[in-house]
């Protein structure tokens, strides 16, 4: 059975707050589980991970939570009446003053004060990811008259873009730092920070992040301007890199985006960095139950360019059928990957390693794709060690044993690794790795015959100790035989 090795990040949302809704969501293939602090209340959020938690556990699934900074993103205030619908030719008021009234047909209120200040006539405004675009022209003071080039519908909270960027907003807002020690009292394995500037911005948050008592890694969100110019600084601050497409695209404009998506996931892959592609990837899902043939050859492009990860938004949040959309999702990277040609990139091998683990895990993966072999097993306390083995691009599943609850949940966001319970015997390097060979049989992800890679540190349960790597057979009785002069053929 083909083990899909693209992973799956799903956002939860009003779709998915019933247990059969979450449940069905987990079983039709979500690895990671996003929470948008963007929406709802913080009482909401803790409920909904607190959920995740207990559904994981039922199910005996490793799953991440992803929790997503609101940023320093403008966004419309509150309608009076709920969503309005503009039409072309429009006039439209953006009201920046700290007592504009709830919204209506005419005007409505903006997050961001110093919004006036940061525009000038003719600017195009693109609101709600550029579904409805219109023009500055006129400003009175707090007030900004524009004139509505795109209609359509309106409602709370929608963002607003400058299509080229340029506004003077900071890399982390306010709000961003008192929700920061929320996430951390949540437990979430991952923290996103949305609209930095640059490497500063990814500091400051992850300094935040540790003095709330978090080991979270952290997730760049690409999505202003300002970010391109200072892209590579920011990879190399951060642990992971999220494409989002949505407030990107309508900064630098659509025709750009291929290219400079295709740019960030080079980038990042050179820095050994995991890849998040996201944004509208089914779109089409929130209402229909399948997906357009555009989606379909976004998705599988994204796998083939080498992302890690496909993250799913409104579709699962509040779409009709979040199951059904993850399903979707699974089959079309399975079907990607079916496709792809996964051979070691000799880059890897030309670099001069700083840690035993990632020497050793390199080396594994170089055996992988010059030796038959049906599975790597390592021995993990961290994850260290299984995320050094993600990063070369290969068919041979990777399956992480290791004692940690937190290292396994941290780990489902790995591409190509099965993170599995597993508290290793004291000290005893060969009990370890016959009671993971065995462990593995009983679960049905290795069998008897197969040829498998084993990493482990000779001092089993000493954190960041991987130093030894072993080719072996699985033997009768579901252990491990190693034989040295095992033919490689």
């Amino acid at each position: 059975m083909q083990i899909r090795r693209t992973k799956i990040i799903a956002t939860l949302g009003p779709a998915t707050d019933s247990p059969e809704a979450l449940k069905a969501l987990l079983e039709a293939g979500a690895d990671v589980l996003r929470i948008n602090l963007s929406h709802g209340t913080h009482k909401e959020q803790a409920v909904r991970v607190a959920q995740v938690r207990g559904m994981a556990l039922t199910l005996k699934k490793e799953v991440a939570v992803l929790a997503d900074l609101r940023g320093p993103k403008i966004r419309l205030e509150k309608f009076a009446d709920g969503e309005v619908t503009l039409e072309s030719g429009d006039t439209f008021t953006l009201d920046a003053s700290n007592d504009a009234p709830p919204g209506d047909q005419n005007a409505i209120g903006v997050t961001y004060k110093g919004l006036a200040d940061d525009l000038d006539v003719d600017d195009l405004l693109l609101l709600d990811d550029g579904l409805v675009t219109m023009r500055v022209v006129e400003i009175q003071g707090k007030k900004i008259i524009c004139n509505v080039e795109a209609g359509g519908v309106l409602g709370d909270r929608k963002g607003i873009n400058v299509q080229g960027g340029g506004l003077s907003l900071p890399g982390i807002a306010e709000h961003d730092i008192e929700d920061i020690p929320r996430a951390a009292a949540m437990g979430a394995e991952y923290l996103a920070v949305s609209f930095p500037r640059n490497a500063d911005d990814m500091n400051e948050a992850r300094r935040r992040l540790r003095e709330a008592g978090s080991q979270a890694s952290l997730v760049a969100k690409i999505e202003r301007t300002e970010a391109i110019t200072n892209l590579e600084e920011i990879i190399a601050a951060s642990d992971a890199v999220l494409i989002a497409r949505g407030d990107l695209g309508v900064e630098i404009g659509d025709a750009e985006l291929p290219g400079l998506q295709k740019r960030i996931t080079e980038k990042s892959l050179a820095q050994n960095k995991i890849v998040i592609t996201a944004t509208q990837m089914m779109q089409s899902m929130i209402e229909s139950p399948i997906p357009t043939r555009a989606e379909v050859l976004d998705v599988a492009n994204s796998v083939f360019d080498g992302t890690d990860a496909v993250m799913l938004s409104a579709e699962t949040a509040v779409g009709r059928h979040p199951d059904i959309v993850v399903e979707a999702m699974n089959r079309i990277c399975l079907g990607a990957e079916r496709h792809d040609d996964s051979r070691l990139d000799c880059d890897h091998l030309n670099v001069q390693f700083q840690r035993i683990d990632q020497a050793i895990a390199m080396a594994a993966m170089f055996m992988a794709t010059n030796v038959s072999v049906q599975a790597i097993v390592a021995l993990t306390e961290s994850g260290s060690t299984a995320q050094w083995l993600s990063r070369v691009r290969s068919d041979v599943p990777i399956f992480a044993l290791s004692p940690s609850a937190e290292s396994r949940r941290r780990m489902a966001l790995f591409r190509g690794v099965y993170p599995v319970a597993h508290d290793f015997p004291a000290v005893d390097v060969e009990e370890a790795l016959v009671e993971s060979v065995q462990l593995l049989v009983a679960q049905g992800y290795i069998k008897v015959g197969d040829r498998i890679i084993l990493t482990m540190g000779e001092n089993t349960g000493n954190e960041g100790g991987t130093n030894t790597l072993r080719l072996a057979q699985v033997g009768e009785g579901g252990y491990s035989e190693f034989h040295p002069s095992l033919d490689i053929d």
